[in-house]
């Protein structure tokens, strides 16, 4: 189905929505079982203050259960599970390819803690992989947070952390996105984590679908807010990107509009400014959210500088810019 058919009506029931959702999308990327999709590495303060390079692992996998609205993660996966002993080959793959560096992340478009998606007896297996990292972060539904993850913690030599998808602290937005969790969900999981004695990450959306541009600055501060609040030590804030088909679909009628730079700046301002834990702000592909060329290199700049030295600095915009 193209984005524009069937549109405008957003179906109000999750399984309605799982049929739109998919319904909108494009082709899937071709992806190998014995190869990551992507491995890169860049810098990251950690916990201690100290700026550290960190491997970013992106597994290739089964797709996630969940069909989020916004999510383009698909795109780069499998139909069916992979077998057993693959992830482990996808992670040597990566670790030759990539310089040596204390913490890796392992991104799997979807839960590293789904046994559809990860085969329960590879685990102990791909521990092994990791014993050189002194931290290993991987993404996690709150839906499978449970004793596999303390396996897994114990079979490490460095520490665990998980990064789980809050999106928004809007309780109507978050139902509506479609992922299959709630704000108690949530916070359910993150004890359950704070008792194993496990670091949570939370990803928070920059003006996700169905929220008004006015207000999303505001509600990306609440919902780090909402965060903190239960025990995340990191917020990594996420402008919503179109072009998954689904976007689109509501872009055509009016219940999504990308956010603009200046959205994302006064996020990450007013996150950080929290003081309660590290706060970054994804610096990909920024100049889709620009509407002003001279400047845009100089505002970057300052959200990455801000990112790793973690405080706030004066703006950077042009004088048209700060006008607007």
């Amino acid at each position: 189905m193209s984005s524009a058919t069937g549109s405008a009506a957003y179906p109000s029931r999750p399984a309605e929505r799982d049929a739109w959702i998919v319904q909108h999308r494009g082709p899937r990327n071709k992806v190998s079982a014995d190869r990551p999709y992507g491995c890169f590495v860049e810098d990251e303060m950690d916990a201690d203050g100290v700026v550290r390079r960190v491997a970013t692992v992106l597994l290739t996998n089964r797709e996630c259960p969940f069909h989020c609205v916004m999510c383009d993660l698909w795109q780069n996966t499998l139909e069916e599970s992979v077998p057993a002993g693959a992830i482990a080959a996808q992670i040597d793959a990566a670790v030759r390819e990539l310089p040596d560096t204390e913490n890796i992340k392992l991104y799997n478009s979807g839960s590293f803690f789904d046994p559809r998606a990860i085969p329960p007896d590879d685990l102990p297996a791909i521990a092994a992989r990791l014993s050189s990292f002194r931290r290993v972060i991987v993404e996690c539904h709150p839906a499978f947070i449970g004793e596999p993850v303390a396996r897994f913690r114990d079979a490490l030599h460095g520490e665990l952390e998980v990064a789980i998808g809050l999106e928004t602290a809007h309780p109507a937005v978050l139902e509506r996105l479609n992922k299959r969790m709630t704000l108690a969900s949530f916070a359910q999981a993150a004890s359950t984590l704070r008792d194993m004695g496990v670091s949570m990450r939370a990803f928070v959306l920059v003006q996700p679908p169905f929220l008004a541009a006015n207000d999303a600055a505001e509600w990306a501060v609440r919902s780090a807010t909402f965060a903190f609040d239960h025990g995340a030590s990191v917020v990594s804030l996420i402008p919503v990107r179109g072009g998954n088909g689904a976007l689109d679909a509501l872009a055509a009628v009016g219940q999504f509009v990308p956010p603009s730079l200046a959205v994302l700046e006064a996020a990450f301002d007013g996150a950080l400014a929290l003081g309660r834990g590290r706060v970054f702000a994804d610096t990909w592909d920024l100049q889709r959210f620009s509407c002003c060329a001279s400047c845009l290199g100089t505002r970057v700049g300052r959200l990455r500088t801000m990112n790793l030295t973690q405080r706030l600095i004066p703006h950077a915009g042009c004088e048209t810019c700060r006008n607007q």
